[in-house]
């Protein structure tokens, strides 16, 4: 089999650079070109300098199309005004990380929403795929095996904080080290972008689903990772529950239910996603971590790639989470 030919558009960005830094390393790819209207003509290696000796690549205003897939990693609106702008053949296979396709709207593209563990089978037959964001995905596969199985029936409270990553690479005051470190904060509450897409998802699996996602998003000191805490009213016993989720993410190889309590530690650096279950009489806590620009971003962006491509689906990202 031919090597997948690779194109990324946005890849000086923190998701576009972490997706650099998988596909160099993927067996199966190779990378045609790396678009950056701001670094265009610059040496890879220069710009992200942990990867000298590594490639000789060099960042392009040059889109081209003769490729296998086009990663976008644009900004929110870039993808849709770049598909309507710049003709691809039809071979090309197209994974945008922004959240412009991932709501059902209809348009010349059908795009599928790319979470793997509710989508697998629609991924693999999929021309164009929306990847998910890392405060849904996390949220999602908390509640998933209950969804699947119409036990979600009670209003979803979630408190989840991510990393300054998450905020992407420009600078502003609430990005700012000064500001992040030794402070935490609320924002967006009740109103995150990531609730429309968690509310589809939860529509498509359980029937009439009608319930309030009351979400209270938060900024965290640290760099990279997500931790997203659930609660919710279950009348199943904890053991019912475990065995659920078990059986739901037995043949998902990245996503898991643990024995113990979690931390971010366990899975930055990886493509995995720890979850941890415990039942106070009828209120049931979901915990769930992820990396938020690997599963959450990148790293869930190859995954699909995997799929579409009918590659194994963890090829190229059997990472090692750096616990200490």
């Amino acid at each position: 089999m031919d090597k997948i030919r690779a194109g990324i558009i946005g890849g000086a960005g923190y998701t576009g650079s972490e997706l650099l830094r998988l596909l160099l390393h993927h067996p199966d790819v190779t990378i045609s070109f790396v678009h950056s209207r701001s670094h265009a003509g610059e040496k890879i290696e220069h710009v992200l300098t942990d990867l000298c000796g590594d490639t000789d690549l060099f960042y392009t205003d040059v889109i081209q199309t003769d490729i296998d897939v086009l990663f976008l990693c644009m900004g929110h609106g870039e993808s849709l005004k770049l598909l309507t702008e710049t003709a691809f053949a039809d071979s090309v296979r197209i994974i945008d990380l922004s959240q412009d396709f991932r709501i059902n709207s209809g348009g010349t593209r059908k795009f599928i929403y790319g979470l793997p563990e509710f989508n697998r089978n629609k991924i693999r037959e999929a021309k164009y795929i929306a990847n998910p964001g890392c405060f849904a995905t996390a949220i999602q596969l908390a509640v998933l095996p209950l969804l699947s199985k119409d036990l979600l029936n009670s209003d979803i409270h979630i408190s989840a904080t991510t990393g300054s990553t998450g905020a992407g690479q420009s600078l502003n005051e609430t990005s700012h080290f000064s500001w992040r470190q030794n402070n935490l904060s609320v924002y967006k509450a009740f109103t995150h972008q990531h609730l429309a897409e968690v509310r589809q998802t939860c529509s498509d699996m359980q029937f009439a689903f009608n319930k309030k996602i009351i979400f209270l998003p938060q900024r965290g000191a640290f760099t990279r990772g997500i931790l997203a805490c659930v609660s919710l009213v279950s009348h199943e016993t904890e053991a019912t529950l475990k065995q659920l989720y078990r059986t739901y993410y037995a043949s998902h190889p990245f996503t898991h239910l643990v024995q113990n309590n979690i931390d971010l530690k366990q899975v930055v650096n990886t493509n995995k996603c720890f979850l941890f279950i415990e039942k106070h009489n009828d209120e049931l806590m979901i915990v769930s971590v992820i990396d938020n620009l690997l599963k959450g971003a990148s790293g869930q962006a190859v995954q699909n790639m995997n799929l579409m491509f009918g590659l194994e689906e963890t090829t190229g990202l059997k990472l090692k989470a750096s616990v200490f």
